[in-house]
């Protein structure tokens, strides 16, 4: 996967950041919006929590694939842990006497 952000992270941050000026300028009294425009702000929540769980949900895939990764790298390990045991025995065998 990628690194960095994309397009859909730039989105919601742009949100987040639009979301708090609205509220600034609102709480200044700078803006007076109607009704319509005033629940917004919660549709842009609404958006940005949807975007959280999608990236909880890469990561939690992420992290699950590294894990078999990991699983299956110790399972190799185990592997040759074993053949360089066979390895030790034979050549203590044949060249200890």
């Amino acid at each position: 996967m990628k690194k960095g952000m994309n397009v859909w992270d730039i989105i919601a941050w742009i949100v987040l950041a639009l979301i708090l000026l609205w509220l600034i300028l609102k709480t200044l009294g700078i803006i007076n919006t109607p009704m319509l425009l005033t629940y917004a702000p919660y549709y842009g929540a609404v958006y940005v929590a949807g975007w959280a769980m999608a990236t909880l949900i890469r990561a939690t895939y992420d992290i699950n694939r590294v894990d078999r990764n990991l699983s299956h790298l110790n399972k190799n390990f185990h592997e040759l842990d074993k053949q360089i045991k066979m390895i030790q025995l034979n050549y203590a065998k044949n060249y200890s006497k």
